[in-house]
């Protein structure tokens, strides 16, 4: 194709809608004429077609592994899972339980081959959550039924790092405190006009010098992370938006539609590429365990090969393996 005008043309069929009128201009200026209410549809919605937006049909799981959940609602359907923090009456702290049942939702959806995409959020529109439930808080951690005091929000943080499938924070109301640092561990945040943002922990005598500092501060720079911290102050959706801590800020009555978009997106993606850049993207702030995870998810890949079967073959049938037939790439 080696017209000018008839390139031209070939781009144009896939960057404006049909109800649009073209034209290539004897100068060669490509123009289109869009009518009312037409909007430019992006080359990648006229190949794949464009998001769905219908309401999602959850399907409720009210036990998994054998424990019925009580602090925590599990939902799943077309491929996601929606792990809801349910203390509304505390906005949404967390306690043991809460977090035991949190993270057995979490290995759920990991271990899950169905499930693509995780979205954490909480009950109602007044509080994502508040962090860690004070009421019960002991010299030593957070005291459960067992009366052992635990801080396993902490585990919760890594194994959300370490789940290979995306995870998105759904932020309505207060993220604050230990539920600012679980959004913060989140690959994405999608946040309501009315969220509210902030670290409370020198306020009440507490602090996070793991994620809650450094993943923070490698988010939003430095000098805002020690602002965040050292002021105590909150910071409105718009705030947190301009400064990179969430990804999009939408209106309340649109926050769940969006969110259910963005997992339909990623959906289309490679699960493969998702899981390694995942992993290569936490790498260099999680050390060797972030290290171990990104060689892990490698060395899955490989065993997909035709190269790391060869090795196994060959060993399962006593014979010497065959190399040879795979490149030596630069």
């Amino acid at each position: 194709m080696s017209n000018p005008q008839e390139r031209a043309e070939v781009l144009l069929r896939q960057l404006v809608p049909d109800d649009a009128s073209r034209s290539v201009g004897p100068d060669r200026q490509v123009t289109a004429n869009f009518s009312s209410g037409s909007r430019a549809i992006s080359s990648y919605e006229r190949i794949h077609g464009q998001v769905s937006q219908d309401p999602i049909d959850w399907s409720t799981v009210e036990t998994v592994a054998t424990k019925q959940l009580t602090d925590v609602l599990y939902a799943k359907a077309e491929g996601i899972a929606k792990v809801t923090i349910n203390r509304p009456e505390v906005r949404n702290a967390f306690r043991p339980e809460t977090v035991e049942q949190m993270s057995t939702c979490m290995a759920d959806a990991r271990d899950d081959p169905d499930i693509g995409v995780v979205i954490l959020t909480g009950t109602g529109t007044e509080a994502f959550c508040s962090g860690g439930d004070q009421s019960v808080r002991g010299p030593g951690g957070y005291v459960g039924a067992d009366t052992i005091p635990r801080l396993n929000v902490l585990d919760l943080q890594m194994q959300m790092r370490r789940l290979p499938k995306p995870v998105i924070a759904m932020v309505a109301g207060y993220a604050v405190g230990g539920g600012h640092i679980l959004h913060l561990v989140a690959d994405l945040t999608i946040a309501a006009d009315n969220a509210v943002f902030g670290q409370t922990g020198p306020k009440v005598g507490s602090f996070d010098a793991g994620y809650g500092s450094t993943a923070m501060a490698r988010i939003i720079g430095q000098k805002k992370a020690r602002e965040m911290w050292f002021l105590a102050r909150l910071y409105s959706a718009q705030q947190a938006l301009d400064m990179g801590l969430v990804n999009s800020v939408v209106p309340l009555a649109e926050l769940e539609n969006e969110t259910v978009k963005w997992c339909r997106e990623i959906l289309r993606n490679s699960p493969t590429a998702l899981r390694l850049l995942k992993s290569a993207l936490n790498a260099a702030e999680d050390g060797h365990a972030g290290l171990q995870q990104l060689g892990g998810d490698a060395t899955m890949l490989f065993y997909h090969s035709a190269e790391g079967n060869e090795g196994r073959q060959a060993y399962m049938e006593k014979r010497r393996p065959d190399f040879s037939k795979f490149k030596r790439l630069p």
